[in-house]
């Protein structure tokens, strides 16, 4: 007797616990959000997505681009998967991971370095009744013939209206006697993270395929770009999704498939779209006039860390700092200056570094934008008028530094080596010459500016944003440094002819690197 009463309390206790969850569910979620919830937490199966998939899978098409046959294109197969290396990583993913793990879709075969003809097989959405179909940049680059083929198994042959390298976009026309069904633009600002989404393609040349999933987060920056700012997704998708429609549930296409993280080639529910709001404007430019025009304010930035914002005395780190600025462009006439803060234009706030390439891209072309600087511990609000983004921008060559120099013996500089930039050193490492400074010719393996972002070839400019003629002038600016009680150091160094600030504690200057 004493046992069955405890078998009885304990199917009680367990009735009690389920109702007690699903009461917490109900009281914490609101009827929409638990219409896609499992059957075990709502008692309802969910409904079925087959009257979305239905209404929009005859816009999505399967793109097939046969490649050129050549070395060139090799090469860049070859190198694609490995666009993001040595830029960092979206949300704490290491750059090693991202070096082999960031993967573009696109089926492309052949051996590195080799010659060779190959079909990148894609997917692609109808957004014009007329026959204009978006596809991914990646998909149709280098592309002899590129064919369309519509859900009924219609093929036709399009060509390339435009194409957006900088978000990985393009547009390309086939003709058709024939209205086609197409898609309709959704608003991804209002997307939210939960929300669910359907992802549509062609992934390893297997049509109209269907994944659900949802959205698992907003502002991916994986360094594809100068303007990153992804939807992240764990709807499965794979190679030959690219290009291809994310929908909401409304069958409004808020995202564009671009790219996955995978160690294995496969789906591990983290991929990326193009947030619909991105894309839309820059689809519109190549459809009217084949290129995209973008706002350019002409400057050269950087990330604003904590050791930074001390250095200028900013409250909190923040803002987009100007490393350099283009002689003759629209920042430089309105008075901005290397070393300037840029905390917002127009009224947008610019908390990080990389939604200001975004804001100004977005700016009219010929607006006279109110740009907010921060400028020897105050703000100021300067007024450029918003230019063109030049089409090509300079490619600076990678060069290893110079290996001589002298030692530096004083106290207070550990394992460092200074040289002064000297004609020979200039020429050799290609210094601008409007650049002077001193030559980092080399940081011993145990120096504590081993741990720092300082290597041989770089000339540092400036100390505490005051010139260096010499490397006795540096070394009496770091001892000043560390003996003022700042709590760091700001030093301009240019690599490669590009300036960049470089922040670092003044606790490493004269100490030997503590073990442990």
């Amino acid at each position: 007797m004493p046992a069955l009463v405890f078998h009885l309390s304990r199917t009680a206790i367990f009735d009690a616990t389920l109702l007690l969850g699903l009461a917490i569910v109900e009281i914490g979620c609101v009827p929409a959000d638990l219409q896609f919830l499992a059957p075990g937490v709502t008692g309802r199966a969910p409904p079925s997505f087959a009257p979305v998939v239905q209404g929009v899978m005859p816009s999505v098409v399967n793109v097939s681009a046969i490649q050129r046959a050549s070395k060139a294109a090799a090469e860049q197969t070859e190198l694609r998967p490995g666009r993001a290396k040595d830029q960092g990583a979206p949300g704490g993913l290491p750059p090693s991971a991202l070096d082999e793990f960031l993967r573009r879709f696109f089926d492309q075969q052949g051996r590195k370095g080799a010659p060779f003809s190959s079909t990148a097989l894609g997917s692609g959405f109808i957004v014009d009744p007329s026959g204009y179909v978006v596809t991914d940049d990646h998909v149709v680059e280098n592309a002899d013939k590129i064919v369309i083929t519509l859900q009924d198994g219609g093929q036709y042959t399009a060509r390339v209206i435009g194409r957006d390298t900088m978000t990985d976009l393009a547009l390309v026309k086939i003709d058709t006697e024939r209205l086609l069904p197409n898609v309709r633009w959704g608003d991804s600002d209002t997307a939210r993270v939960g929300d669910w989404v359907l992802a549509i393609g062609n992934p390893f040349g297997l049509d109209s395929t269907v994944s659900s999933g949802i959205i698992s987060a907003r502002g991916r920056d994986i360094h594809a770009g100068p303007y990153d700012d992804f939807l992240q997704i764990d709807a499965a998708i794979n190679r030959g999704n690219s290009g291809g429609p994310t929908f909401d549930l409304n069958g409004n296409v808020i995202g564009i498939n671009t790219a996955i993280y995978s160690p294995n080639g496969g789906s591990v529910g983290i991929g990326f779209a193009i947030p619909a709001n991105l894309a839309r404007p820059v689809i519109e430019q190549l459809k009217a006039n084949g290129r995209v025009a973008r706002g350019w304010l002409g400057v050269q930035i950087q990330q604003v860390t904590p050791e930074i914002a001390e250095s200028f005395g900013l409250p909190k780190p923040e803002g987009a700092l100007v490393a350099g600025v283009s002689a003759d462009g629209p920042a430089a006439r309105a008075g901005l200056a290397q070393g300037d803060i840029i905390l917002s234009v127009n009224g947008h706030d610019i908390s990080r570094m990389r939604e200001l390439p975004l804001v100004v891209a977005q700016t009219a072309i010929g607006e006279t934008a109110a740009v907010r600087v921060w400028r020897r511990n105050a703000e100021a609000t300067l007024r450029p008028v918003i230019g063109e983004m030049p089409e090509s921008a300079e490619t600076l060559e990678t060069r290893q530094g110079e290996h001589e120099g002298q030692r530096l013996e004083r106290p207070g500089v550990v394992g460092l080596k200074l040289a002064p930039l000297t004609q020979q050193r200039r020429q050799r490492l290609r210094v601008p010459l409007k650049v002077n400074g001193v030559v980092v010719t080399a940081i011993d393996e145990d120096s504590p500016f081993a741990d720092v972002d300082l290597l041989p070839g770089d000339v540092i400019e400036a100390i505490n944003q005051r010139p260096v003629t010499s490397p006795e002038d540096a070394t009496n600016r770091l001892q000043e440094a560390a003996a003022s009680g700042r709590g760091s150091v700001l030093m301009l160094i240019n690599r490669h002819g590009t300036d960049h600030y470089l922040a670092t504690s003044v606790d490493i200057i004269g100490q030997n690197r503590r073990n442990g």
